[in-house]
């Protein structure tokens, strides 16, 4: 509820600036959280770090960001005043300049820019406070700017924006087990399975050598609960206790440490509830209200431990992530079913409400798909805490993958959340709702889930194959997008880890594949785009990605455009390569169909690397289907029914290269000249076949006659002869074929005859 209220608040400031301003600002004020990490970049001393959340300890700094929208010019951003309009009596509490210089960025990624790396927000003011007694706080920002004009006068915009911060004193876990061990209704259950998390020990391990002989005195701020030296208010926190009972930090690291600590300092010890969500004295005085009480999931209440470089680096890589700029668009209260992937709270609510289908929906607060979103604070029954177990249902509403290990989390979002290819194919041209928010043609953004387990494409009844990564890559989708870097390797936080990237940019502006994952099944590798075989058929093996490509090139031509016909049998495809397919609801079948599996290629953004037999598959399934060719092997259909009849795709008889002749002539051949495959004929020896029309004409004259010859493509410079000589062994005297051929700069290409020619060599010589 913390959150929501806050939130709330931000609303109505922004609301505000709607009505009152002509200048489009999206004025809002942000808690900034401060991590070791930004205080060793940015040469900070003497600057605390913390969570950035509403409920903080007395003394404890309290960092707020006035924030406009990045179109508005700063030169037209006149001031923002800061002041504290309410305050407990007797605070001296005032708001001062901050000392995060304006080189120190926006805290979230989210607010310095979107997916697309098109700027979000401007930084229009900074400042801080230290809470010196128990209670509530408001901070109210008053930010002017101008730009706008009535008749000759400039008209200012006023904006102004609160936000609300509840201070206390630390009180220990065991105080919060008495509510949040499950005695209460209605009050999260909690502090049991947290004990069984390694946060709940992690200092009583340390100090007693189970975590290594690395562990000092410097690294306790984050183990224990209110451990600051530069804090002079007594704030319950283990440092005023630690203070007061003159405990040491142990000069031997070694079992025993923990058990000889006074229970007063083990109470506030390790990392526990008010680490996260704040001194817990404002919360239990006021009968446990939550709006004293911070529930956040915004990434820095983990980043104040978990960015400090160089060894703790999930908030750097994490930061690096599309993770942490995910679109504002799909939230709010109107998008209740699209905020369970596209917001930490909205995904945490829809895995904890799985069987409930408004669950999902209960809190439709934008936030980054932070570390809350998959890993459980309170929980650690599921490897690396995660909110989900081995299993998990996919899109066609079928498949349940109990095999993908840490990358299950993954695919409860990464599939096609518009429901099962069923669904677009039969729903949606009857106007029929096809997923939980609606009618939505095609495949969702990202359903990699789908594609690596070979599911979920309109398969035309036939068995598509799947390539083998579902199967042997450990933890799926974790296994590759999660690979380990090196701190010394130059991808180090732009790659692997919780950046979930596979490539980065590197000094050059280059983009360089991350490949570790792939060696060692596919060896040393520099790209994923490496040739397997020609997909495409068109007699080059290129890359994997680009024979993919290609075959969406195909695809796409086969489809109709963009335009509305009231008649369906109007639609047809239109020759040209598309970059997106926009379907229409009275479109053939046969085109929803192959725009359906274009669209599934297209949005897994692989090209064929999560299942590339998956892929090809489907593409290929749908460029036959759309051209008469249903099983790919080059004749159509039609011919093939007309002389096999039904099932010839299984009869070897019909195969492009069978023969169904005395005279040897294959099917392809016979199709060609639309003659029947079985029909007897004769070919004379010379390896000429005689026709008129589309009739053989035995033996006849005045036809057509097809020799062979050889075809000789060579490189040329301008300036430069060039001459063509054979020999047909290699112990006599080569011969001139071609006369004196002048280089043009480009490639030159030579016809000769081979007709009755048992062998020949070919070489070209050059002058000068």
């Amino acid at each position: 509820m913390a959150a929501l209220t806050a939130a709330s608040l931000l609303l109505v400031g922004t609301a505000s600036v709607i009505r009152a301003a002509t200048l489009s600002m999206n004025g809002q004020v942000v808690l900034r959280p401060f991590t070791p990490t930004e205080t060793m970049t940015y040469h900070l001393t003497n600057v605390q770090v913390c969570a950035g959340i509403s409920n903080v300890a007395l003394g404890e700094p309290v960092y707020l960001d006035a924030l406009v929208a990045y179109g508005v010019t700063p030169s037209n951003i006149v001031s923002v005043v800061w002041s504290i309009t309410n305050k407990p009596t007797g605070s001296q509490a005032v708001a001062m300049s901050s000392p995060l210089g304006t080189n120190v960025p926006l805290f979230n990624a989210y607010d310095r820019y979107n997916q697309s790396g098109t700027p979000v927000s401007l930084l229009a003011g900074r400042t801080f406070f230290r809470p010196d007694i128990s209670g509530t706080y408001t901070v109210l920002a008053t930010i002017t700017t101008t730009g706008t004009t009535h008749g000759t006068n400039i008209v200012p915009a006023v904006t102004n924006i609160v936000r609300t911060i509840t201070a206390g004193t630390y009180y220990g876990a065991q105080v919060c087990a008495a509510c949040h061990s499950g005695n209460f209704q209605g009050v999260p259950g909690v502090y049991p399975t947290w004990t069984n998390t390694p946060h709940a020990s992690f200092f009583a391990r340390a100090i007693d050598g189970q975590e290594g002989s690395y562990y000092n005195k410097g690294c306790i701020s984050c183990h224990v609960v209110g451990y600051d030296t530069l804090n002079t208010n007594w704030n319950g926190g283990f440092y005023n206790y630690a203070t007061l009972l003159n405990w040491q930090f142990p000069t031997v690291l070694t079992n025993g440490n923990w058990a000889s600590m006074n229970p007063q300092l083990q109470n506030l010890a390790n990392i526990q509830c008010e680490n996260c969500h704040g001194p817990g004295s404002q919360h239990l005085g006021s009968g446990g209200s939550t709006n004293a009480i911070t529930v956040s999931y915004n990434a820095g209440d983990c980043s104040q431990c978990h960015d400090d470089l160089s060894h703790h680096y999930y908030s750097a890589e994490w930061n690096n992530s599309l993770h942490a700029t995910p679109t504002r668009t799909p939230s709010g209260s109107n998008r209740p079913a699209c905020v369970r992937c596209h917001t930490a709270p909205g995904f945490a609510n829809y895995v904890a409400n799985i069987g409930n289908p408004n669950g999902y929906g209960t809190n439709t607060v934008y936030e980054a798909i932070s570390c809350q979103a998959c890993h459980d604070p309170h929980d650690a029954s599921n490897p690396h805490q995660l909110r989900v177990g081995t299993s998990v249902l996919l899109a066609d509403g079928v498949t349940t993958v109990t095999n993908a290990g840490a990358g299950t989390i993954c695919m409860y979002c990464h599939r096609s959340r518009n429901g099962s290819v069923t669904n677009s194919i039969v729903k949606y041209p009857l106007l029929q709702q096809t997923w939980e928010g609606g009618s939505s043609f095609g495949p969702h953004d990202n359903p990699a889930s789908d594609m690596l387990e070979g599911v979920n494409g309109w398969t035309y009844g036939k068995a598509i194959p799947s390539s083998p990564h579902a199967n042997v890559v450990s933890n799926t989708c974790a296994g590759c997008h999660y690979q380990p870097i090196a701190a010394t390797d130059p991808a180090f936080t732009l790659a692997g880890g919780h950046s979930t990237m596979m490539s980065y940019i590197n000094t050059n502006g280059n983009e360089v594949p991350v490949t570790y994952a792939c060696t060692p099944c596919h060896g040393n590798l520099t790209t994923f785009n490496f040739p397997t075989s020609d997909y495409n058929g068109d007699g080059i093996i290129e890359g994997v990605q680009t024979e993919v490509q290609h075959l969406l090139d195909k695809l796409s031509t086969l489809l109709p455009p963009t335009n509305y016909y009231a008649n369906a049998n109007n639609y047809q495809g239109d020759g040209l390569v598309k970059t997106s397919i926009t379907t229409q609801t009275n479109w053939p079948a046969k085109y929803l169909e192959a725009a359906y599996n274009w669209q599934f290629v297209d949005n897994d953004e692989s090209l064929g690397v999560h299942n590339v037999a998956y892929a090809v598959g489907l593409l290929k399934a749908s460029i036959g289907d759309l051209i008469g060719d249903s099983n790919g092997d080059g004749l159509p259909d039609a011919w093939q029914i007309a002389y096999f009849g039904a099932g010839f795709a299984t009869n070897a008889a019909a195969a492009p290269n069978a023969t169904n002749n005395p005279a040897g002539v294959p099917n392809w051949m016979m199709c060609a000249l639309n003659l029947d495959p079985h029909g007897a004929f004769t070919v004379p020896g010379s390896g000429t076949i005689y026709l008129n029309g589309t009739n053989i004409v035995n033996g006849a004259t005045n036809t057509i006659a097809i020799y062979t010859a050889a075809e000789i493509a060579f490189n040329t410079q301008q300036g430069v002869s060039y001459q063509i000589q054979g020999i047909n062994a290699l112990t006599g005297t080569w011969q001139n074929i071609s006369t004196n051929i002048p280089g043009t700069g480009g490639s030159i290409t030579f016809l000769t005859p081979t007709r009755g020619v048992p062998q020949m060599f070919y070489r070209v010589m050059h002058t000068p």
